[in-house]
């Protein structure tokens, strides 16, 4: 991949599509993760107004010190960027108490519950300034496994990355200087108050879900002979894209007969 020339690209199309919607920048969530580093980076270089925010709720410490590394080192590189902490903790538990008890315990949907609370935590700060909400996503997880909160982290006015894969983000990350100890940190949605790192939920790694998305849109994979892992990779991806499909196509509508009318 030519990293400097897809930098390029992406900064370009970001200006241009800011600059049709009327709009007067962008606002970013930062985690402490490779794609948000990456994704803030790529909007601070349009030199439009860019605010990046950590959202933590009940957050590990190390995630939240990558989260602050990234945050002043945006800060300290770019004189357009804003910086802001919104500790969402408080809001979190208070909403959970509001919930039935069966809700208050399921842990996958409260996961879900706090991606989705940072979302609009992000609209309402970025509505009041003008600014589009852009996306972390890459083409696995978008595209692939579908490994986003709906309306969560999915919910966002654009997607900069969302036509690279994680190894190629990894690629870019070191194009741009991403700070050191974001590059080598274990990819984790930050959704847990345990350490549970992307691999542990997937099951697989990422060059190896990469490997799936292209073996089975290649057309031609019926010829090739597989190992043993790679069938289980195979069908890892197939559960998680199965299961995610109504994440990843447009919400169903129900077209009524003209004859009913």
């Amino acid at each position: 991949m030519k990293s400097e020339s897809v930098i390029k690209y992406i900064v370009k199309w970001l200006e241009q599509y800011c600059n049709q919607a009327k709009m007067d920048g962008f606002i970013i969530g930062i985690s402490g993760g490779i794609d948000s580093a990456i994704t803030s980076t790529l909007c601070a270089k349009t030199n439009k107004k860019v605010i990046a925010v950590s959202m933590p709720i009940h957050q590990k410490s190390d995630q939240l010190s990558r989260a602050n590394e990234q945050l002043n080192w945006l800060k300290t590189n770019f004189s357009n960027v804003e910086i802001l902490e919104v500790d969402l903790s408080n809001s979190f538990e208070t909403l959970k108490q509001c919930l039935p008890v069966n809700a208050q315990n399921h842990f996958l949907s409260l996961a879900n519950t706090r991606a989705r609370l940072r979302m609009s935590t992000l609209y309402a700060i970025g509505q009041t300034n003008n600014l589009l909400v852009a996306g972390t996503g890459n083409k696995v997880e978008d595209f692939g496994v579908g490994f986003f909160t709906k309306y969560g982290d999915g919910g966002v006015d654009i997607s900069p990355i969302a036509d690279l894969t994680k190894t190629q983000v990894f690629e870019l990350a070191k194009a741009l200087n991403v700070i050191n100890s974001i590059q080598v940190a274990k990819p984790t949605d930050g959704l847990w108050e345990t350490d549970r790192t992307d691999e542990e939920q997937l099951g697989a790694t990422y060059p190896e879900l990469e490997w799936a998305m292209e073996y089975l849109n290649t057309g031609n994979s019926a010829s090739v002979e597989l190992n043993e892992r790679q069938n289980e990779i195979i069908a890892i991806y197939q559960k998680f894209n199965r299961a995610n499909k109504h994440k990843m196509e447009p919400i169903p509508v129900c077209h009524i007969p003209k004859e009913l009318f």
